[in-house]
């Protein structure tokens, strides 16, 4: 069994061409159970275990099975220590044999951005040249790249809330040849903002939809939880709503599950997931003007596709 580091999912993946493995694994027929969520009680507080399984189909020609192992030890931090910590397990879908351990937490960053970026495929406006990243944490290199695969950007605008953070990765990114520059003002930057991409833990909502452009796309990959959100109900009524998962978006994100339990929306109301705009049983983006809204959770499908990739490209050699 190969062990794969995070330095070696660097070097195995880039964004076009796992947006491409995304796209044909939410075409393919690959199983996805339920995430599994066990509660581990320790002296120092509880924590938890996420497990996340995906397999290859009967028909696939070269079959893969896989889970994700996550953990979440809020103590960590004491112990100088991440509190979130991830393995991706791969193996062999034929036999059941374990071909490799794969960094968790860099494919899980990967594989979230890449998710991003096929939405956008289908639903930011081809000519999409400006966009806005609010939250300067892991994800917003991996989503700058990624959005950049995908459109002609020029002009990337990064806010956060410690504006020396947003400074930083702006210089990081900038020093690779990526049109990012710090803002302060997001307000500013969403109103000429063609993307807007968002990955923070906020409790309460930064983009308003006042703010929005005719033709934005709106990236909602933050909020993970039901009591948090990075939209406003004027977001979510101008906009056309897309997701990843209706079973995880509806119920997880706050940015769907809030307008849900208040009535603002129904579960119709969104428009189609990544299964129906991959496999186009529906068009995506209709008209230049439309405001679009695509709320990612993550699933399975997407950590098993980035681990086939990097299996292909490095693991098997």
């Amino acid at each position: 069994m190969k062990i794969v580091s995070a330095a070696e999912v660097d070097r195995a993946l880039d964004p076009a061409s796992l947006a491409d493995a995304l796209a044909e694994a939410f075409r393919l027929d690959v199983v996805v159970p339920v995430r599994h969520h066990h509660e581990v009680e320790r002296p120092d507080g509880e924590a938890t275990l996420l497990l996340m399984p995906a397999w290859t189909g009967p028909t696939a020609a070269e079959p893969f099975l896989g889970t994700k192992i996550v953990t979440i030890f809020p103590g960590n931090g004491a112990r100088g220590l991440p509190s979130v910590l991830g393995t991706y397990m791969l193996l062999d879908g034929a036999t059941g044999a374990p071909l490799a351990a794969i960094d968790g937490t860099r494919l899980t960053v990967w594989r979230t951005a890449a998710a991003s970026a096929l939405a956008a495929r289908h639903l930011a406006r081809p000519d999409a040249s400006r966009m806005v990243m609010a939250g300067a944490g892991a994800l917003a290199p991996f989503l700058i790249r990624a959005h950049a695969a995908q459109r002609p950007l020029t002009d990337v605008a990064l806010w956060n809330h410690r504006p020396e953070r947003a400074e930083a990765v702006a210089r990081r990114l900038a020093a690779e040849g990526l049109p990012v520059r710090a803002v302060v003002d997001l307000e500013t930057a969403v109103r000429g903002a063609d993307i807007v991409s968002s990955a923070t833990l906020s409790e309460q909502p930064l983009i308003r939809g006042a703010w929005l452009k005719p033709g934005a796309h709106v990236d909602c990959v933050g909020a993970f939880k039901p009591s948090m959100r990075e939209t406003d109900d004027d977001v979510i009524r101008r906009a056309s709503l897309f997701c990843d998962t209706r079973a995880g978006a509806l119920k997880e994100g706050g940015d769907l599950a809030q307008p849900l339990a208040s009535g603002l929306i129904v579960a119709g109301d969104v428009r189609a997931d990544l299964y129906e705009l991959a496999r186009g049983a529906h068009p995506g983006r209709e008209s230049d003007d439309e405001i679009t809204l695509f709320k990612s959770v993550g699933t399975a499908i997407e950590d098993l596709a980035a681990a086939i990739l990097v299996w292909r490209r490095i693991g098997a050699a």
